[in-house]
């Protein structure tokens, strides 16, 4: 094992510097933009340009790597994510912005879908879960640590955005000088919505609300706080505090879910963010303490719902169907992040900053609504055959790709239930 995790480490440096920069890079536009008076909507559409991106990226990235291969395609998406980088810092323009981080969402992803197939290439099933995990965490504390870099500089020069490219330099090199041979080509991800909600309503229906609340947040959380007077490090603590509460709160949230019906857990945590948000829309505090106390809560709960939801899913699906199901339900997460950033914009602009937490209040109310009206639908599958919960990096999206790291993954072994098959009655 400690073979296989020194041939991966300069693949886990890539990634820490790739999401280092996304952290950054995610966080500084809306944060310049709203000090430049763009209009909140423009500003919502950076969110759901990227997304777009994002999808697009892993439907269609595996073509180009098959036709150029993993270490071109790879230094030509990097090439491009640190270009947009330093360009969006020279060109200070919305539109041209929301152009450019359509590019950035589909190279993100094609660079990410990369990584993840050279890791499951290089795992084995005794590594697999050590590497997987290693891999959610890193793409956790890059996201953290790049949001909190905001912090250490002025939005309103070029700085920034410069060591942004940096990072995304850095993050070419380990690949790119790497002499292990490339991996198996990607594998494309066939989106089957009908066959998604047969096997789990809730999960798809949920999933793209809680992409829509997610992605709201996630891309006008920093514009609020610029609206609202916060300062630069403000913000970025409120961010990322919000990322790691959710980060923290999916292990007890997983385990309880393991143990209760998962459509109750989903309908009580959607409730407490609910209120959350509610309290931030309808008290708007001017405290800053409780302000990032709320946000955090907020974060918690909201942040802990997509791997209980995508859990929830499997629990209903064949263990081989793992990949197919999760990589389906991700890519309608990806929708819902496109939808939340357009239409929370708008909203914000016609009532008030604080009608974001109005967006996401409405999100988790039907979450709830929905969980609750489907748990008397259909019987929840008991405890002991419930498939195993799985943290998921609340922080960004991950690509289909890395659940083939997950050792979920893993063809089901038959040994068990051939000797049970033996055993005398």
């Amino acid at each position: 094992m400690r073979k296989n995790l020194i041939s991966v480490f300069a693949l886990l440096m890539g990634t820490l510097f790739l999401f280092l920069g996304n952290g950054l890079h995610g966080l500084l536009l809306p944060m310049r933009g709203a000090f430049e008076g763009y209009a909140t909507t423009m500003l919502g559409l950076l969110g759901t340009s990227w997304a777009t991106g994002f999808v697009l990226g892993c439907l269609l990235a595996p073509t180009v790597v098959k036709r150029i291969g993993h270490v071109r395609a790879f230094s030509g998406f990097a090439s491009l994510i640190a270009i947009i980088a330093l360009l969006t810092g020279i060109l200070v323009d919305p539109v041209w912005w929301i152009v450019l981080r359509a590019v950035t969402g589909f190279s993100i992803a094609g660079t990410s879908m990369i990584i993840e197939s050279w890791l499951n290439e290089r795992a084995t099933n005794e590594s697999r879960g050590l590497i997987f995990s290693l891999y959610i965490a890193i793409t956790l504390v890059g996201t953290v640590g790049g949001q909190m870099t905001v912090a250490l500089g002025d939005v309103t020069t070029p700085i920034l955005f410069m060591f942004a490219g940096i990072l995304y330099c850095l993050a070419m090199l380990p690949t790119t000088l790497s002499t292990a041979a490339s991996p198996q080509p990607l594998k494309q991800v066939r989106l089957d919505i009908p066959a998604l909600f047969r096997t789990s309503p809730i999960a798809c229906v949920g999933i793209v609300l809680i992409g829509i609340a997610n992605g709201a947040f996630g891309t006008l959380g920093a514009v609020f706080g610029a609206n609202v007077g916060l300062t630069s490090s403000t913000i970025a603590i409120m961010m990322s505090g919000a990322i790691f509460a959710g980060a923290v709160m999916q292990l007890p949230a997983g385990r309880i879910s393991d143990r209760v019906d998962r459509r109750l857990v989903l309908a009580v945590l959607s409730a407490i963010a609910a209120i959350a948000g509610l309290c931030l829309f309808l008290f708007q505090p001017a405290s800053v303490p409780v302000l990032l106390v709320l946000t955090a809560l907020y974060g918690a709960m909201a942040n802990a719902l997509y791997p209980i939801a995508v859990s929830h899913a499997n629990d209903f699906a064949s263990p081989e169907d793992f990949v197919k199901v999760s990589g389906g339900l991700l890519l309608l997460y990806g929708v819902g992040t496109i939808i939340g950033p357009t239409i929370g914009g708008p909203i914000m602009s016609a009532i008030s900053p604080y009608a974001l937490f109005m967006v996401t209040c409405i999100a988790h109310i039907l979450i709830t609504a929905y969980a609750i009206f489907r748990s008397r639908r259909r019987a929840a599958v008991p405890a002991d055959m419930r498939d195993a919960y799985t943290t998921i990096n609340p922080g960004t999206l991950t690509t289909p790709e890395s659940l083939q790291l997950s050792p979920r993954a893993l063809p089901q072994p038959q040994a068990a239930d051939e000797q049970q098959e033996e055993r005398p009655a």
